[in-house]
């Protein structure tokens, strides 16, 4: 038999690589509705699936531990006694898994008191003398003794289970200096850490080759152990059972007695609808084609029919169309299909009946009178398709609803990013979707008037799962914030493109200037923006401290250069050049971004995205205009370039003050600083004068940089360690500082811990109007994954809260500009603060509108202090 023309046999360690797939994958973006995490089972498919398209085995069998005992521990307690106890994230993971894998047709074998290695290394044994190609593919070393020129093993990366080396004898030799069978040896000598085998002191894998190279064998070297000389001579003699013991536990057997061999073992046809059905229960939407593509079932059919019957929809006319529309008396899902800003098909839908037509100038005069009425719309992912209607000159009316935002309110953490994947959790349906892989798809995808349709129902599932509270938020807060944003985002910013170009001009000049100093220094040229580089520069041509290590070397990063300027008595000059290099070059990649980003009418139009954050604060993206620096008078230059655009006089900025640390005096009750806001006092001066026992006169700017890191430390779980390293100050300080703090503001400690404990007693956080932040990790047995949850059960209600308050106001404020006929806008949103260009003779009405309705966006214990600036550009009009 040819190689070629031999059957391919491949073994796979079920729990060693769905354990490395656990830990490769964060357990956070891989939970379901269920709150069963899923990410071991995703990360172990996803490899196998590469591995099955890849390898196309005829033969195959996934190997699993039965539990930690074994004949292993039966004759040595301690083996594997130092592995930490599962994560509870991890269980109930193994038993899907393995229900996966039946519904793929692929056999699962354990056996009691048998660990999962030796059944991979019977069959591999079995199968090469069987005539089989063997791959084992195992993330455990002791697999390493089982290559030969008929077992190649496939072995994790660093980089986890997505790549595998492949090791045949002659890579084995290459990588430890020993042919494969002597692994073990090895092994045997340097200890296991892994499997709680100690080896003998101060002998690492170098000396351990050395030896069996000399000596050709373990029990030769044993036998000869007196001729080994020095302290790791000594070392041996006295640990030569223990080398004897490792050996004997670290061979795998080859004859353990299994119900099946090789032969028994040849692939099969998956079942289709178990694997369907399982991955649904799993969530898992794109590993499905993917595990059908791979296994050749690429014709079954992928579409569930939906459990009420999808009616026709019927092309319908304008006039028809809109009448249609104005009879019906109940909600009505609607559709609009876009090509960019352009409208090109429209759909809508009751649960009983589906109309669409062609967009054009007659369908859009028809429909402008209830497209613009009250009449109740429910829509998915509503804000493309209401700027598309604006661009269109029609302002939708009426919105009830929209999906998209609706669940992820509901799911913040792990928001559905599409109406398929909301019809999917909601309906336990499929929404039709052509390949979009294939030209001429051979399913179609959902009409605009089934999409509608689906919306429409998907809505009333969510309805039915969404707390009372959450509605609220969606209905009183989201959906107005909405129909501002869009009005923001097609009214854009104006910005200088000359402003941008010169200011990126001086910055280029800078950096090549800071780059040919820091060439002089040196001694040589080099990439000031390539790590490896830095790496050789640092620390071998200039002999600077080590900094912390990593996998690629030592850290090159600006928190680690900063350290090493802080430690340093007389800072090298080059780490300033290296910090000014880099400041520049951020400045210049940000002007970039947003230069590419300027219209032909010269407005920038940044996409506001409301369901990019798990607390509710907005982001910005194409461009992102929340990562503009501020913190110096340079990097606020950029600012300079947003101005104020033609037909409008001015441009006012109004930002909240210290919102976060008033909603903390709100919720904690804290008379202290409920005391300092009410009076006007200094926030931080006024606290530092409890905490340092001064009059406030006497607090320094020291002092006041203290506390005021202090207090914003806590809204974000701030640890004495982690306060340390912000002020630079020793821990034990930072930790005094800790307590004098919470002796003079006891409330605001009281309320952090009960914060804390509430959230898992109910499972989430809750804003002040209700929006809600689940936390399952709260009760983790993982401590990192539980302290992680914690540290951010904190801040929750507190940035939630700001983030809804800076909502109310926008859209308040939207709303009132327009009933009040004035052409003065809001333009940006960025943080805690709004931009709005004024419309000439306009500026004291604008102003009243927007202190009062900052001001007066929550009733809290403490006032909402407004601070408003005015200028020609965005960066002259700060206060």
């Amino acid at each position: 038999m040819t190689d070629s023309a031999k059957p391919t046999l491949m073994v796979v360690d079920g729990h060693s690589l769905a354990y490395r797939a656990f830990f490769a994958l964060p357990v956070e973006n891989f939970t379901t509705r269920d709150d069963q995490h899923t990410n071991a089972i995703y990360g172990f498919l996803s490899m196998l699936v590469n591995l099955i398209k890849a390898e196309k085995p005829t033969h195959m069998a996934i190997a699993f531990d039965t539990s930690r005992h074994s004949f292993r521990t039966d004759e040595y307690p301690e083996y594997k006694g130092t592995r930490s106890e599962t994560p509870q994230e991890f269980r109930g993971q193994i038993p899907l898994l393995q229900e996966c894998l039946a519904a793929m047709s692929i056999p699962v074998l354990t056996k009691e008191g048998i660990e999962a290695d030796d059944i991979l290394a019977t069959l591999s044994s079995q199968g090469a003398a069987q005539g089989f190609d063997v791959l084992v593919v195992s993330g455990d070393r002791d697999s390493i003794q089982l290559v030969n020129d008929e077992v190649t093993l496939l072995y994790p990366s660093v980089q986890g289970v997505s790549q595998l080396k492949r090791y045949d004898p002659a890579a084995v030799q290459e990588r430890y200096g020993v042919q494969p069978a002597q692994y073990p040896d090895v092994a045997a000598l340097v200890g296991e850490t892994s499997d709680n085998l100690p080896g003998v002191p101060k002998v690492g894998e170098k000396t351990a080759v050395k030896w069996l190279t000399q000596f050709g064998t373990l029990d030769e070297l044993l036998e000869r152990a007196d001729e080994i000389k020095g302290v790791v001579g000594g070392n041996l003699r006295e640990h030569i059972e223990d080398v004897r013991r490792n050996r004997r536990l670290n061979r795998l057997l080859t004859d353990v007695e299994l119900p099946v061999g090789p032969a028994d073992l040849a692939v099969a046809p998956i079942d289709a609808q178990a694997v369907r059905d399982i991955f649904a229960r799993l969530e898992f939407r794109t590993l499905l084609p993917r595990v059908f593509d791979a296994v050749g079932a690429g014709d079954e059919p992928v579409h569930d029919e939906p459990a009420v019957a999808l009616p026709d929809a019927v092309e319908s006319a304008a006039s028809e169309l809109a009448a249609w529309l104005a009879a019906q008396a109940g909600e009505v899902g609607l559709t609009l299909v876009r090509n960019g800003n352009a409208i090109t098909r429209v759909g809508a839908a009751t649960v009983a009946e589906l109309r669409e037509g062609d967009w054009n100038d007659e369908m859009a005069a028809a429909l402008r009178p209830w497209l613009e009425s009250d009449a109740a719309k429910v829509l998915n992912d509503a804000k493309p398709q209401v700027k598309a209607l604006l661009h269109a000159g029609i302002r939708l009316g009426g919105l009830a609803y929209d999906t998209l935002l609706a669940g992820w309110l509901i799911r913040p953490s792990f928001p559905d990013k599409t109406l398929a994947h909301l019809v999917t959790r909601y309906l336990d349906e499929k929404l039709p979707e052509a390949d979009p892989t294939q030209l001429v798809p051979e399913h179609d995808g959902a009409t605009p008037a089934q999409e509608s349709w689906f919306t429409l129902r998907t809505a009333a599932a969510i309805r039915d799962a969404m707390p009372e509270p959450v509605a609220g938020v969606l209905v009183d807060i989201e959906l107005p914030t909405l129909a501002a944003l869009a009005d923001m985002e097609v009214a854009g910013v104006a910005v200088s493109h000359e402003v941008l170009t010169g200011f990126s001009g001086e910055l280029l000049a800078r950096a090549d200037a800071l780059a040919a100093a820091s060439f002089q220094l040196v001694g040589r040229e080099f990439n000031m923006g390539s790590p490896k580089q830095l790496q050789e520069v640092l620390f071998e041509d200039l002999q600077l401290p080590k900094t912390r290590k990593t996998k690629t070397g030592y850290s090159t990063d600006a928190a680690s250069l900063a350290d090493l300027q802080e430690k340093s008595a007389d800072p090298h000059p080059f780490l300033e050049l290296l910090s000014q290099h880099r400041e520049a070059t951020k400045l210049r990649q940000i002007i970039e971004s947003l230069d590419v980003a300027i219209g032909a009418e010269g407005r920038i139009h940044t996409t506001y995205v409301q369901t990019g954050s798990q607390t509710g604060r907005l982001s910005s993206t194409d461009p992102n205009l929340q990562n503009i620096p501020v913190r110096t008078e340079e990097s606020r230059r950029i600012r300079s370039a947003f101005q104020v655009g033609e037909g409008y006089e001015t441009l006012l900025t109004a930002d909240y003050s210290q919102i976060e640390m008033r909603i903390m005096a709100h919720l904690s009750g804290d008379e202290g600083l409920i005391e300092a806001f009410n009076t006007g006092e200094d926030l931080h001066r006024f606290v530092g004068s409890r905490v340092f026992g001064v009059e406030p006169s006497e607090v320094t700017a020291h002092m006041r940089t203290k506390v005021k890191a202090m207090s914003y430390g806590l809204v974000y779980g701030l640890s004495a360690f982690g306060l340390s390293k912000q002020l630079r100050i020793e821990q034990s300080e930072a930790k005094q500082l800790m307590v004098e703090y919470f002796a003079r503001f006891g409330a605001v400690r009281d309320y952090l811990r009960a914060s804390v404990l509430q959230a898992k007693e109910d499972g989430y956080t809750e804003t002040i109007f209700g929006r809600r932040r689940p936390f399952p990790d709260l009760t983790s047995p993982n401590r990192v994954l539980r302290e992680n949850a914690e540290r951010a059960a904190l801040n929750a209600p507190i940035q939630g809260s700001a983030a809804d308050i800076m909502k109310i106001a926008l859209f308040r404020i939207h709303s009132d500009l327009r009933e009040a006929g004035l052409r003065s806008r809001v333009l940006l949103q960025i943080h805690d603060e709004l931009v709005v260009e004024i419309a000439p003779g306009e500026w004291d009405a604008t102003e009243r509108i927007v202190r009062d309705r900052m001001s007066g966006a929550a009733d809290l214990t403490v006032p909402l202090d407004v601070q408003v600036g005015r200028g020609r550009d965005w960066n002259e009009a700060a206060h």
